[in-house]
């Protein structure tokens, strides 16, 4: 193949701007996933990535179906609080692409990944091979970190593990979060099929730590085949809440109380387990300090704008609604607490014909997803949701808002449903058919979260 027919007039060139060097990436592959490293292996050696990390820095690597954002944003916080140099790695984002490369909690800037980009297109021309718009972006988070000589490197797998493109990289410590049902096109359509896969981030010798009680057996075939050490939830570590604002994190060398982070417990204990397994030195006082600090947008996100109380949390499927559920149902027995308090002290007001607080749902998600069982789950979880506003992500493989009704209009009354071509408009239209004491949740998807967030940052909107 030649270099004429791997780049194109458009080639963008380092003064070319964020935006043009993201457009031309997406263009220049034929499959937006190609799963396999062949292709990135050579570019990734020319780069040198491979080397550095295997080197100069303390490798995890997160996969899971859910909760590896969490996982990640913990791991990389209590690093950073120990005084390590902590790269993050994580996709998708929600806003903007920066918030994927982090270095000890910072988004890198446009100018670094463009200097990135440009030595990546490089080597990738060099090597005379095409690459995808993930793998392309990935190598560049991966040069970066080198580049910034990071200490540490918390690196989140985009899709499976084994054939995903953060897997060129040798992991120190494996983290699998949880194995459920997701992405059938390319993992399989079983969890046996999906736990070899994502068993494929283990190496010889390593340790993994495994965050669920249930384990398939072709995980346990892969750390057997690789003589890895494993630390399962529930046998090796566990968590218990003692209250509102204080945990109890066990393993058998420690028992530890410790401050409520914003995120799941479930997914920082996985994370917390990760960093005590490894030999970096990362004390109490550290650890306590990330807790109270960490947070990761669109996941269980709690805000108040707009004169409306907001839940952003991705849960793009069912294990994902049961995360969501597990953490929304006393969140709302606290917010109904919170609110009847506030009518008690305002009295005089006009309370008498307000209605009841309710819940409203911003929802959409992406058409080869399990939309069904997602809104089977939020439906019969008993809580008082009284509309659902739906539209179309502005995304290729987004569902339509046809097929958004279709299905909920198999679960409740079609006079719930409005219907709206764009999230910005179904985002204004929520504010204004809300209450200011209602609970307003969005998911269904990482584009679900960053389109509302977009619109709710415009000044025009209501």
């Amino acid at each position: 193949m030649s270099d004429s027919s791997l780049s194109t007039s458009n080639t963008p060139t380092e003064h070319s701007n964020l935006t043009e060097w993201l457009d031309y990436m997406q263009q220049i592959h034929v499959s937006a996933i190609d799963m396999g490293l062949s292709r990135v292996l050579p570019v990734a050696e020319a780069l040198g990535v491979v080397q550095s990390a295997k080197d100069d820095a303390y490798v995890f690597t997160v996969a899971g179906t859910n909760g590896k954002g969490s996982s990640t944003a913990v791991i990389a916080q209590m690093c950073q609080a120990a005084g390590y140099k902590t790269a993050l790695y994580q996709s998708p984002h929600l806003s903007v692409f920066n918030e994927r490369v982090r270095i000890n909690g910072e988004m890198v800037s446009d100018e670094t990944l463009i200097d990135a980009f440009s030595k990546v297109e490089a080597a990738r021309l060099r090597c005379a091979l095409t690459l995808s718009f993930f793998e392309m972006t990935t190598l560049a988070a991966l040069l970066i970190f080198a580049e910034a000589d990071c200490d540490v490197w918390v690196l989140e797998v985009g899709l499976g593990g084994r054939l995903d493109v953060v897997n060129i990289i040798d992991p120190d410590m494996a983290v699998i979060t949880n194995i459920a049902i997701d992405h059938v096109d390319w993992l399989g359509d079983n969890v046996e099929d999906i736990g070899r896969e994502k068993a494929g981030i283990l190496r010889d010798g390593i340790t993994l730590v495994y965050g669920a009680t249930a384990m398939p057996a072709s995980v346990q075939q892969a750390i057997d085949t690789h003589q890895a050490t494993c630390y399962q939830a529930g046998q090796d570590f566990d968590y218990r809440e003692v209250d509102t604002d204080v945990w109890q994190y066990s393993n058998a060398a420690v028992t530890m109380q410790l401050p409520r982070p914003a995120l799941s417990l479930t997914n920082t204990t996985n994370a917390l387990s990760a960093v005590l397994a490894s030999p970096l030195n990362i004390d109490k006082k550290a650890i306590e300090q990330a807790l109270q600090t960490v947070k990761l947008a669109g996941r269980f996100d709690y805000r108040e704008t707009h004169n409306r109380h907001w839940l952003f949390d991705v849960a793009h499927n069912e294990q994902g609604v049961e995360f969501l559920l597990a953490q929304l149902l006393p969140l709302w027995q606290q917010h109904l607490a919170t609110q009847n308090s506030a009518d008690a002290l305002n009295q005089g007001s006009n309370q008498a014909n307000r209605k009841p607080a309710s819940i409203k749902m911003l929802f959409s998600m992406l058409g080869d997803k399990d939309i069904n069982k997602v809104v089977q789950r939020l439906t019969e979880a008993g809580l008082p949701i009284s509309d659902w506003f739906i539209a179309e992500i502005d995304y290729p493989r987004a569902a339509s808002t046809e097929q958004l009704q279709s299905i909920l209009a198999s679960y409740v009354d079609s006079a719930q449903i409005h219907e709206f071509k764009r999230l910005s408009e179904a985002t204004d239209a929520v504010i204004n058919d809300s209450q200011a004491q209602d609970l307003i949740v969005v998911c269904g998807s990482f584009h679900t979260i960053g389109e509302a967030l977009a619109a709710l940052a415009d000044d025009n909107l209501s």
